[in-house]
């Protein structure tokens, strides 16, 4: 009988025995098994409660408490971590529901600077996987990992699991990935194992794994067209699969196509880059508190090799360096300095890093995180002028 293919989540391994519950390379439990597992390459990958887990990893002392974003009391919830919604809190929840399902929450009010900046990191590391990253929300985008399908020693299943390890060592925050033949399944697989989950629906087993769902589940479904679904008896996505393609779009129009293809798991939309990049940084946490130039220096210098590596694999350069630094009482500061001439130069970006870093230092205030990246981006036509030696 042949073996599924396998990986394990954890340390990447490719799984060659029989069905097993530990990894043989570092007996990991977390193991991935599907019959296309090494042939699917249309990835969603949504980070697992964002704003939550960005506090959370931000202030330590709130990783074992329940956590709510939002406004006050008569606010509402903007998102919670998972602790918060195992009392049944959930987003859009009016605030005093969800202080009397869960009392000892805290909220904390949105800081959308600080989300929308480890937002575009998380979108800078994926797009070290793959060129073709369609953004959905702040934490969320499609990836399509075609490329790697020829790749004898990367899958695409290999990459994400890459991609999820780097998301939690780098970034601190977690993701649940969805891995499918098109953009629709790889959805719903995104959301059946949260968090830090990783799930697969393949062509095959689409309409049958399909058919129990509620109509709802099809992308463009919303209230009005439920409630004309139900009218025509259709609550399950089972039920739409009885129904020709003509039938559907008579008594739907043009929408009843798409009911008709989604309904057996088929989605012709290809993955499409549309958002408009503002920066592209890079930053990392220290083991421990740093306060000294010597000690920080050679962090500085790995970041801002990364962010030149990834102006030049975007072709883009920027017009002015932004040097972030959080302390270790969680403080943010963060510095920018403009630039004569757009660069992607990874000695320039440290001279600058290096010049902003020296001015906060004092000798007494230690430091948790550095980060580095530029702004103002522009293409490559009047970046580095040629008069300029690059050293990098």
């Amino acid at each position: 009988m042949d073996v599924e293919p396998g990986l394990c989540r954890d340390c990447g391994a490719h799984l060659t025995e029989a069905p097993i519950k530990y990894c043989p390379s570092c007996t990991s439990p977390r193991l991935l098994r599907h019959p296309d597992l090494l042939t699917l390459s249309i990835a969603h990958v949504d980070c697992d409660a964002f704003y939550a887990s960005v506090e959370k990893r931000d202030d330590p002392s709130l990783l074992d408490k329940p956590v709510i974003i939002g406004g006050g009391k008569r606010g509402v919830v903007s998102t919670c971590c998972y602790i918060a919604r195992m009392h049944g809190v959930h987003s859009a929840m009016p605030m005093f529901q969800a202080l009397r399902a869960c009392p000892d929450a805290i909220v904390i009010r949105p800081n959308m600077a600080k989300y929308q900046a480890v937002g575009y990191e998380v979108r800078d590391l994926m797009s070290e996987v793959t060129p073709l990253v369609e953004p959905i929300s702040i934490d969320e985008a499609y990836l399509d990992l075609e490329h790697l399908l020829t790749q004898e020693s990367e899958s695409p299943a290999f990459a994400l699991i890459h991609l999820a390890k780097r998301l939690e060592k780098e970034l601190g925050i977690t993701a649940s990935i969805g891995l499918g033949p098109n953009k629709f399944l790889a959805k719903l697989a995104s959301d059946l194992d949260k968090p830090r989950g990783f799930s697969l629906i393949g062509s095959n087993e689409a309409r049958s794994f399909l058919a129990p769902m509620s109509a709802t589940k099809i992308w463009g479904v919303g209230p009005a067209l439920t409630r004309r679904l139900a009218e025509a008896g259709i609550n399950k996505i089972g039920q739409l699969q009885t129904r020709g393609e003509d039938e559907l779009v008579t008594r739907f129009g043009s929408i009843g196509r798409r009911l008709a293809r989604f309904s057996i798991g088929e989605d012709a939309r290809s993955v499409g880059t549309r958002s408009i990049r503002k920066s592209v940084s890079a930053e990392t946490t220290f083991e421990h508190d740093l306060a000294a130039f010597f000690e920080i220096e050679q962090a500085l210098q790995g970041l801002c090799k990364r962010v030149s590596e990834r102006l030049r694999r975007a072709n883009m350069a920027g017009n002015a360096i932004v040097l972030k630094l959080k302390t270790s009482d969680f403080k943010l500061r963060t510095r920018t300095a403009s630039l004569s001439f757009p660069t992607q130069r990874a000695n320039l970006l440290y001279e600058t890093g290096a010049t902003l870093l020296t001015r906060e230092l004092d000798g007494k205030t230690k430091f948790r995180l550095i980060g580095i990246g530029v702004t103002r981006l522009t293409d490559t036509l009047d970046a580095d002028p040629p008069d300029m030696l690059d050293s990098s």
